[in-house]
């Protein structure tokens, strides 16, 4: 039974610092490097204002083109410095002929769709600037968000600029935008406090930066180009900055279906980012980015989500042995992960019938996160999972 107590709580380490102890360990380690005089410091040029490529790859979004296109005027950069991409590869909805009504925009269209990686791919032959912003279609952009993103790149040691990616909450949430919105907020302070230490570990796909002259083609079936991108960059010796004052908001799920079929496709691209940045987990090379990239990432995508699972026959076997009735210490930690589960299923059951109690958002959408990370893995298996994304329904 000694084997089994120190399985468990193994297990309960790797899920605790995957999702609270590494966040807690990098806020310890920021106060002390700014107690102690040693933050990083970068000095930026706020001045700096070079040409800028805003890229959009976007596959039938034509009821976004008005709005979107009216949001990028809006950006306050100068509009002689900024220059905007669609390739609308696939697109059969009218986006490209929505597209030519507008002037100074270079529309990039085949009728062949390849993914949004292979969007990328060819359109980045016809960027011409040093720099070139990524964002979606769908989503609306903070005004200053270009030029704090820019702002960044005067350092010369970054490569790579992450924006934050905000959920636009409404007072009847759903359980996917409630759940959706926590988990980003939660996420926009790890990544402030990553960018702090060295380097964002990932750029969000919603909004990201780089320097145009490292851009490398990606493989044709990846899943996270956002990440896959980011990441190699920082493989490279640069780091990937943050700031959330650069911003693109967007809509949650429509419902917790359709939040399921973005997070199952997130956990299978993060998956095979796992194996295809395999050189990464190299300690002893990358020094603090591996660190990160383990704590904040791989976890997260393999043994978390395997942790909480294996948690449950660990704990019922030690509860027995306690006497499941009695409430001794075993046995009250299985009831409390057992309750814990019963409130998210509680959480989908209403969920479903449009009850919505904010108390069940968090173990319902934690239930998914984790759930989607077995189905993502199953799709990795049975290679089902399609490079061509298929766009979650939002909420309007």
């Amino acid at each position: 039974m000694t084997s089994i107590i120190i399985i468990f709580w193994v297990l309960f380490f790797v899920v605790f610092y995957t999702y609270l102890g590494y966040g807690m360990i990098l806020y310890l380690i920021i106060k002390i490097r700014r107690f102690t005089g040693i933050r990083k410091l970068s000095v930026l040029d706020d001045s700096f204002e070079p040409v800028v490529t805003l890229f959009i790859a976007a596959y039938n979004e034509k009821e976004f083109v008005e709005q979107k296109i009216r949001n990028s005027l809006e950006l306050d950069y100068p509009r002689e410095k900024l220059q905007m991409v669609w390739v609308t590869d696939g697109s059969n909805d009218g986006t490209p002929e929505e597209l030519k009504k507008y002037h100074d925009i270079t529309v990039l269209h085949t009728p062949e769709r390849n993914g949004k990686i292979g969007a990328m791919n060819r359109g980045m032959a016809f960027v011409r600037t040093p720099f070139v912003v990524f964002c979606d279609a769908n989503t609306i952009l903070g005004k200053e968000s270009i030029r704090r993103i820019v702002r960044l790149f005067s350092d010369p040691g970054v490569g790579c600029v992450s924006g934050e990616k905000r959920i636009f909450s409404r007072e009847k949430d759903t359980a996917s935008g409630a759940g959706e919105g926590l988990y980003w907020k939660y996420e926009s302070q790890l990544k402030k406090w990553d960018a702090e230490l060295y380097s964002v570990v990932g750029a969000a796909g919603e909004l990201f930066a780089i320097r145009t002259e490292l851009y490398q083609e990606v493989e044709m079936d990846t899943l996270l180009d956002d990440f896959i991108i980011s990441l190699r960059i920082a493989q490279n010796g640069y780091t990937i900055q943050y700031d959330p004052d650069a911003y693109a908001i967007e809509t949650a799920s429509v419902n917790v279906k359709e939040e399921l079929k973005r997070k199952i496709r997130i956990s299978a691209g993060g998956i095979q980012s796992v194996f295809r940045l395999r050189s990464l987990l190299k300690i002893f090379k990358y020094g603090v980015l591996s660190f990160q990239y383990i704590s904040h990432r791989v976890l997260r995508w393999t043994l978390a989500p395997l942790s909480l699972l294996l948690m449950i026959p660990a704990g019922l076997m030690l509860a027995l042995k306690d006497g499941i009735f009695a409430f001794h210490f075993y046995s009250v930690l299985f009831w409390l992960q057992l309750l814990f589960y019963l409130a998210a299923l509680l959480g989908w059951y209403l969920e479903n019938r449009s009850i919505r109690l904010k108390l069940l958002f968090v173990p319902y959408y934690f239930f998914i996160m984790n759930l989607s990370v077995f189905l993502g893995l199953n799709r990795i298996l049975k290679k089902s999972q399609s490079v061509n994304w298929e766009r979650a329904q939002r909420g309007k």
